[in-house]
């Protein structure tokens, strides 16, 4: 059996040599001709997995170590066989921390975060954590997602606010939805000039979700006219070739790497080789030394915080945002310079875990 691999997943590249031959490669190399003798492929969101990648090849199995799918041909996978799975929820706690983290950058002397509403579109995993961290925080917090409002019981939909609600009332709002174009909610450039025409108060905006859910030019406009008091952007429009007006602007600007926590890639990397497991399992392969494997590399899930304190909030944002802005000396370098920081990044603790 040969399994190819993204290079930059970790943890996982043990557990799949007890069960074939593995071969690392970065995103970018992996190509339709690597892709023509691969059976399984574990991957993250910088391959573009689709027909151009997959026509000739005999791939069954692709496991991406990420929440996104985005990358991902879905529905070509469903119509030739191969089973794609996804790590849901792997980072969100490390999303939820740095969320709280960029907002706590942006007090003022004397303010603190029980002086604060935040607005909350999206509570899937991500925003169902980072809303109890918040509200235990002393936060109050406003929860915006017509989907999940539309498929709730009545008593529980009431938990929800129209995101005209969270205009007029927020003095942060983050965005935790996928990034879609079709459907009854799209939300390509969900907060658009309409939105920020809309604020009743300055928020500040945090975009730690996908690129596309804000309009770059739109946003730069909205900080210009003072509709919004700052942004901290993590997931930028044209990654890596990223806006470096908005780069400039932006208080809080990182290398889309507000989920990067250790706890979280061990998650994802679990998440996905116990998907292997059960994929074998179905189509009659015995797993065992997968999942001798997984135990001697110590893959065991980790345990989330179930509240924090201020005190446990000690992820230096502001540190990861220089690196970033440091690289305005020299803009030209920055599309490749993105991608290196990313890949290279120092992965945090999450809250509750303690660093190495």
């Amino acid at each position: 059996m040969k399994i190819v691999i993204d290079r930059n997943i970790p943890f996982i590249r043990e557990p799949l040599e007890r069960i074939g031959e593995v071969t690392a490669l970065p995103g970018d190399a992996i190509t339709p001709e690597v892709m023509a003798e691969t059976d399984i492929l574990f991957t993250r969101t910088r391959t573009r997995c689709d027909e151009n990648l997959l026509r000739n090849s005999r791939c069954r199995f692709i496991g991406t170590a990420t929440i996104g799918t985005d990358h991902i041909d879905l529905g070509y996978c469903k119509n030739h066989g191969i089973t794609a799975v996804n790590a849901p929820g792997c980072n969100a706690p490390a999303v939820a921390q740095y969320v709280l983290s960029a907002i706590s950058a942006s007090l003022r002397p004397g303010e603190s975060l029980r002086d604060k509403t935040l607005g909350i579109i999206g509570v899937g995993n991500v925003g169902s954590i980072l809303a109890r961290w918040a509200k235990g925080l002393g936060m109050h917090v406003l929860l915006n997602d017509p989907p999940l409002a539309e498929k709730s019981h009545p008593e529980k939909s009431r938990l929800f606010s129209p995101i005209t609600h969270l205009a007029e009332e927020c003095d942060a709002i983050s965005i935790h939805t996928p990034l879609t174009k079709d459907g009854p909610y799209p939300t390509h450039h969900l907060l658009d000039a309409e939105f920020y025409r809309s604020l009743k108060r300055t928020p500040l905006i945090i975009n730690a979700a996908r690129g596309g859910v804000i309009d770059t030019e739109a946003t730069k406009t909205a900080l210009t006219k003072g509709l919004i008091s700052d942004v901290a952007i993590d997931c930028w429009e044209g990654e890596p070739d990223i806006d470096l007006s908005l780069l400039s602007q932006a208080t809080v600007a990182t290398p889309h790497i507000a989920g990067y926590s250790k706890e979280g890639k061990i998650r994802a990397t679990a998440m996905v080789l116990d998907a292997l497991r059960l994929w074998m399992e179905k189509n009659g392969e015995n797993p065992a030394q997968l999942v001798e494997g997984i135990r001697q590399a110590g893959l065991e899930i980790p345990t989330v915080a179930e509240t924090i304190t201020p005190d446990m909030l000690d992820y230096d944002i502001m540190a990861d945002t220089s690196m970033l802005k440091n690289l305005m000396d020299n803009p030209a370098s920055i599309p490749g310079k993105f991608e290196e920081l990313r890949n290279t990044y120092h992965l945090r603790p999450e809250p509750g875990h303690n660093a190495d």
